[in-house]
């Protein structure tokens, strides 16, 4: 039996997905990033309400800077960005496809009333484009 073609970010998005905490060190990030394999994570609080992001771009420079002087990680609080492309679970998939054309985000959070409710990637869009294709 084939799965029914996907036709919205709802249908394609992770749902469990890695998010952090602002009060998370980005050498802890920097960790999960590379045990996940994701160039970036959504910034949580308490309550999963989407506040940030982060990504490895945001923090390579810094965790460089903390080998060389051997001093502390900042915290994801110090360098996540306040002002974050997301995206709802009802958005089309070809349209969040042609909002990627251009220099986006590689990961949309997924949010419903403020909360993180999953990620969707450009590797999950172009996926579903292709089931989409065959269909």
């Amino acid at each position: 039996m084939s799965k029914p073609t996907p036709h919205t970010v709802r249908d394609i998005m992770s749902r469990d997905c890695y998010r952090v905490s602002p009060e998370m060190s980005i050498t802890t990030l920097a960790q999960g990033l590379a045990l996940h394999r994701l160039p970036g994570a959504p910034v949580v609080d308490r309550h999963d309400n989407l506040i940030g992001f982060i990504s490895e771009q945001d923090v390579l420079g810094r965790v460089l800077d903390s080998v060389y002087h051997d001093d502390e990680a900042p915290l994801v609080k110090e360098l996540m960005r306040n002002e974050v492309l997301s995206v709802t679970p009802a958005k089309s998939i070809t349209d969040l496809a042609q909002e990627m054309l251009g220099a986006k985000p590689k990961i949309y959070p997924v949010v419903e009333q403020r909360r993180l409710v999953g990620i969707v990637t450009r590797r999950d869009i172009l996926v579903a484009l292709l089931t989409i294709r065959r269909h």
